[in-house]
């Protein structure tokens, strides 16, 4: 893989062919982040593929981004594929507390993960579910990787072996992760509540968690975790929603954070269609802007977060979830940390 790694970026690069010198890896780095920035993947990617060609760690990771993105017109899954697997298996070991390279180590892991899952055609590599695990297992435990325990909980949840142990697991991450206000995990449990599945169902408290979800929600993620709302607003009647709002705005207060932008330009905010029920009804997106008709006959526009209560009641079921009862998120003694052994 050394040799092969090698070989493609010095295919890759093109900074030589378009004439491009640059004083140094760090002065290339430095360019490529400013023209990432700015949303120019065109001029970054020279300027990585030279500094990665140094062996610069941070060029290496950001290339592969490059190449993973499947949204851009560099998308390149092999070159993707092959520069995780060498920065996961040169710097696997690395502390996790206090090598700042940690991190990106983990994102490595579980993007790796995630080809494996699918395979990677181009490398002749064949999907390995179990590989994978071993990958996410590796991010979510040892680097402590909130997005990396994430997929493993949605992976043991979607392996049709009906393991309890896996399950237990599964709820467990889920339930730590949305107290962490960890969007995707937070809009998945709500998802898991509509439809009653691995937990009883609770239609008002999905609706009030997957409101949470899409305020906390980076860009990147916010089209998933929209279809979940617009499939739990459509399907909760409006005086269900209606009572949901107290315990909304306590959850907002418990599991509530802001979003982290990428600084780097990867998470650009993209702003979607505005989403209607089957019947004809807007969909309300927390923080949306709408045409609100004043008293007076005019129109104002009013963000859907001012549309709330001014009292604070707090329902009865929100002292268990901060009390951590089986009834809310509080499934960490359900859920014990599998050894090494048992996967």
């Amino acid at each position: 893989m050394g040799l092969a790694l090698v070989a493609v970026l010095a295919s890759a690069s093109g900074a030589a062919v378009r004439g491009e010198t640059f004083k140094s890896p760090e002065a290339a780095f430095e360019q490529a982040m400013a023209a990432l920035r700015a949303g120019r993947v065109d001029r970054a990617l020279p300027a990585l593929e030279y500094a990665a060609g140094k062996g610069m760690f941070l060029a290496e990771f950001y290339l592969a981004r490059v190449f993973a993105d499947t949204r851009g017109p560099y998308t390149d899954h092999a070159k993707a594929y092959m520069l995780y697997q060498r920065l996961a298996d040169q710097y696997a070991d690395i502390d996790p507390d206090d090598d700042q390279r940690a991190p990106f180590v983990a994102k490595s892991f579980t993007a790796l993960a995630g080809y494996l899952v699918r395979g990677v055609p181009e490398l002749n590599v064949k999907p390995d579910p179990e590989r994978a695990a071993e990958y996410l297992h590796h991010a979510a435990t040892f680097f402590n990787d909130q997005d990396a325990q994430f997929e493993l909980a949605k992976f043991y949840l979607q392996k049709e072996d009906d393991n309890p142990v896996s399950t237990k697991q599964a709820l467990h991450w889920l339930s730590v992760l949305t107290e962490k206000g960890h969007a995707g995990a937070q809009a998945f449990l709500a998802d898991l509540y509509w439809r009653g599945k691995f937990v009883d169902r609770s239609p008002i408290r999905a609706y009030a968690l997957v409101t949470v979800a899409v305020e906390n929600a980076p860009a990147h993620e916010r089209i998933w975790i929209e279809d979940i709302h617009q499939n739990i607003f459509c399907g909760l009647p409006a005086a269900e929603r209606e009572n949901a709002r107290g315990l909304i705005e306590f959850w907002r207060k418990q599991y509530g954070r802001a979003p982290v932008m990428d600084r780097y330009g990867f998470s650009r905010l993209q702003i979607g269609p505005v989403r209607t029920c089957s019947n004809g009804e807007i969909v309300r997106l927390p923080g949306q802007t709408l045409g609100v008709q004043t008293s007076s006959g005019e129109s104002t526009d009013v963000s859907t977060s001012a549309l709330k209560t001014t009292e604070n009641p707090v329902p009865p079921a929100a002292p268990a979830v901060a009390q951590g009862d089986a009834g809310g998120f509080g499934m960490h003694e359900a859920g014990a940390v599998v050894s090494e052994s048992e996967h």
